[in-house]
């Protein structure tokens, strides 16, 4: 355990810290879903970390202490973290989720994102989105969605985000504060692309509901937009 507080790592630092072998969160009883998120989430970036130190409104102040203490403050340290204690998380989400699969079944990340930041954080919904002028939907991350597009061999993730917009009709309501994008699904049967391309910078500009943008002729504020 590591009860100090640690940044995220950044540039060369989390290149030493990181690289290398028994490196990351310890895999253990199918918790490949929740490591990836959890790395994702925190390794990196403190965006994220009001959910470590923040006293919601619903906030579990004892699954809020596991999670900084024995998983992101000992991955921002060593960069390593042991399965014990993605164990022992699990195990409180378990008790508080009412699902006992928690333990030793695989999820979905976004039933796992659902569970700590809404049920048990009382976290408020990091996107509002909008499909086709119909009601605002808020929720914690985005999953893409999409059909197999055969110009599409290694694509990033600017890609597979707007295909994905497009496809669905969907907008953002507003820029979210914290945008969590969860790949297309793959499994040992079968992988819809091989490889995906991380995009260090993500350009929203299209996907925002009434954005003033250029016109792709003249240059000037556009009033139409074609799909």
């Amino acid at each position: 355990q590591a009860p100090d507080s640690f940044p995220p790592l950044r540039n060369e630092a989390a290149v030493r810290v990181l690289r290398g072998r028994m490196k990351g969160i310890q895999g253990h009883c199918n918790s490949c879903y929740m490591d990836a998120a959890l790395f994702s989430l925190f390794s990196c970036t403190s965006v994220l970390d009001s959910m470590l130190f923040k006293p919601f409104l619903l906030c579990d102040r004892n699954v809020q202490s596991i999670l900084r203490d024995e998983i992101v403050n000992p991955l921002r340290k060593t960069g390593f973290v042991r399965a014990r204690s993605v164990m022992h998380l699990r195990e409180q989400l378990t008790e508080k989720g009412q699902c006992s699969s928690f333990t030793n079944a695989e999820k979905d990340p976004e039933e796992f994102l659902n569970l700590i930041m809404h049920q048990i954080l009382g976290i408020e919904p990091l996107l509002k989105l909008q499909s086709g002028g119909q009601k605002e939907q808020d929720c914690y991350c985005y999953q893409i969605f999409m059909d197999k597009q055969e110009d599409l061999v290694v694509p990033d993730v600017q890609q597979l985000v707007e295909h994905s917009f497009l496809s669905s009709d969907l907008k953002l309501v507003e820029i979210p504060s914290c945008f969590i994008i969860q790949m297309p699904r793959f499994g040992k049967e079968y992988k819809m692309f091989s490889k995906i391309i991380p995009s260090l910078e993500l350009d929203i500009t299209d996907l925002l509901l009434d954005s003033p943008r250029e016109c792709c002729v003249c240059g000037n504020v556009a009033t139409l937009e074609c799909s």
